[in-house]
């Protein structure tokens, strides 16, 4: 078995860690009201989409994701979120290092002894969620749980969802695709670009990723016969429809019951949180890699960190 494959079926573990660890280290979080940055670079970067998304919506406070290169200097933040499994990119590290005198930061990390860990305000580490495998999984994943705990959230019954997804069968056999699309709305934007990173990495496949909203406004004409839809959390009405008239296979993790959709055929399964849905995305990857003949723990071109010189 592959250490993703591990990594990936711990999640509903790692997330009851979290909830207990964002209670344990409230005061490090950010508080209500802070005008906050959440800044990471790859998986990390689409989940603080997730998490910055998530605090607005709870009426938290004004909240930016950034890609770490990318976060605007000039800004003044009350706290700044990095989120990094190693501690090591060095994107992360140089800002952390640039930011202005006064600026809380905050490093979540998976390990607590690394630069970024140490050049934070706080550090809150999950070493029970770090990983071995390039391809990351369950750090990203328990970093938002994390972050719901934090906001008030069910972390316990966003776990039991979780065993359900490390547990049922995938909703359409990957030896079928060709290409995935995957889409999102709110806070889910970041968990679409997850999934189709997710699908990149593990198995050189061709993935993308919109916002719902966005998705007839060019990339549909991309969809058709052997090709995959996947959406997460609320989509606009009469997508589903649209979809399905190109030809292509459409699955759906909604608040009436999850289902996949392959040419008019309707599937049901419990209905599970997007966060959940994301763990049957990174299942998909893992199968494709495998059915292509690739190593899921051996992505081309990629290290587990990147440190430039």
């Amino acid at each position: 078995m592959a250490y993703v494959d591990t990594e990936i079926t711990s999640q509903p573990d790692c997330w009851r860690q979290a909830a207990a660890l964002a209670v344990e280290r409230a005061a490090a979080l950010p508080q209500p009201g802070e005008r906050v940055a959440v800044v990471g670079c790859g998986t990390s970067w689409f989940i603080a989409m997730a998490c910055a998304a998530l605090r607005e919506q709870a009426g938290q406070g004004e909240t930016d994701a950034f890609q770490a290169s990318e976060f605007p200097t000039g800004r003044r933040y009350d706290r700044v979120m990095a989120i990094t499994r190693s501690g090591t990119t060095t994107e992360v590290v140089d800002l952390l290092t640039a930011l202005p005198t006064g600026t809380t930061s905050i490093a979540i990390v998976g390990d607590g002894d690394s630069p970024a860990a140490h050049l934070a305000t706080e550090a809150v580490a999950m070493p029970f969620a770090d990983e071995r495998s390039v391809v990351q999984t369950r750090f990203a994943t328990s970093a938002l749980a994390l972050l719901r705990a934090h906001l008030g959230e069910n972390v316990g019954a966003l776990a039991a969802d979780a065993e359900v997804a490390v547990r049922t069968p995938l909703p359409i056999d990957p030896a079928r695709i060709e290409q995935v699309t995957f889409l999102g709305r709110g806070w889910t934007v970041g968990l679409a670009y997850e999934a189709a990173l997710k699908c990149r990495e593990a198995a050189t496949f061709w993935s993308e990723a919109y916002p719902a909203m966005d998705y007839r406004h060019g990339p549909i004409s991309v969809a058709g016969p052997g090709r995959l839809v996947w959406a997460f959390g609320e989509i606009p009405p009469g997508l589903a429809e649209d979809i399905m008239a190109t030809g292509a296979a459409f699955v759906h993790s909604r608040t009436h019951g999850w289902h996949a959709m392959i040419g008019g055929w309707a599937a049901g399964r419990t209905p599970l949180d997007p966060m959940a849905d994301l763990i049957l995305a990174q299942r998909f990857a893992v199968s494709l890699a495998t059915s292509r003949g690739l190593d899921p723990d051996a992505p081309r071109h990629l290290t587990r960190s990147v440190v430039l010189t």
